[in-house]
């Protein structure tokens, strides 16, 4: 049975006295929910220059949790999250045209993470990030909706210009904006060992992926790997909300795939 251990943490930094970060998760009650639903987890980051960052942030993860909690049992995650996180933009979205936030404006940035049998769901939008740590080694799973990762994804600036960009931080992405959202999202196995961080751009500016993964890949109790992940951020700079979820997969049941797509248990 699949099974997963997890941590979290979260800092307003030494600079701002709020925190516009919001982080969320779905643990399944008992065994038979483990397999009709999953894990869920999520993290969000209310974008800095709008209003009202940390109601767009906890609206997003509000909805997600929630919806998920309620969805019918063993639907398909992968269409599940993205749909999810497109209701959520709505609800974010709502909030921008609602009476109590007349004249303001909110968004935010998501990552989701959906947990079943061996498969892990990843969907995102924004910056916020999605790392797999396996054997010991880093792969960013999420690709950031910014202005300069189009840029170099065109060619047209290096990744060292990148990460010195005045403008590394402008999205092309968010919630809450628009009424229409398209998440990207990506699918892949876990195995036991395997240890996936969500986080907030306050953690992935200021560390990188071979020290995340030094950091998470420590035998140690998960709360305080995840404690040491956010302090270690906060060392380097600390202007900026820093957040993490680590969560360490301890047991996967392995599955097969029926016609419809309709997921079975491997007995072997």
């Amino acid at each position: 049975m699949l099974n997963v251990e997890f941590g979290q943490a979260s800092d307003p930094g030494k600079i701002r006295t709020n925190n516009e970060d919001a982080m969320g998760s779905f643990i399944p009650a008992s065994r038979q929910q483990t397999f009709t639903h999953g894990y869920l987890f999520a993290v969000a980051d209310g974008v800095g220059g709008y209003d009202m960052g940390e109601v767009a942030s906890a609206t997003a993860v509000s909805v997600l949790t929630r919806e998920f909690a309620k969805t019918a049992c063993g639907a398909l995650l992968n269409h599940l999250l993205p749909r999810l996180i497109e209701q959520a933009n709505v609800a974010v979205h709502d909030c921008n045209v609602g009476p109590e936030s007349w004249g303001k404006n909110m968004a935010t940035t998501i990552v989701a993470c959906a947990l079943r049998f061996d498969q892990a769901i990843v969907s995102h939008v924004g910056d916020s990030r999605c790392y797999l740590i396996r054997n010991g080694s880093a792969r960013q799973i999420t690709d950031d909706h910014t202005w300069v990762n189009q840029q170099r994804k065109l060619g047209l600036i290096t990744a060292s210009e990148m990460a010195e960009s005045e403008a590394r931080h402008v999205l092309i992405r968010s919630l809450g904006p628009e009424m229409f959202v398209a998440p990207d999202t990506s699918v892949f196995t876990v195995h036991a060992g395997d240890v996936l961080v969500l986080c907030s751009d306050g953690l992935h500016d200021e560390m990188n992926a071979e020290s995340i993964a030094a950091i998470v890949s420590q035998d140690k109790d998960i709360n305080e790997i995840t404690g040491e992940l956010v302090a270690r951020a906060l060392e380097v700079d600390g202007n900026d909300n820093t957040t993490a979820q680590v969560i360490r997969i301890c047991s996967v049941e392995r599955m097969g795939t029926m016609p419809r797509g309709r997921p079975f248990r491997k007995l072997a």
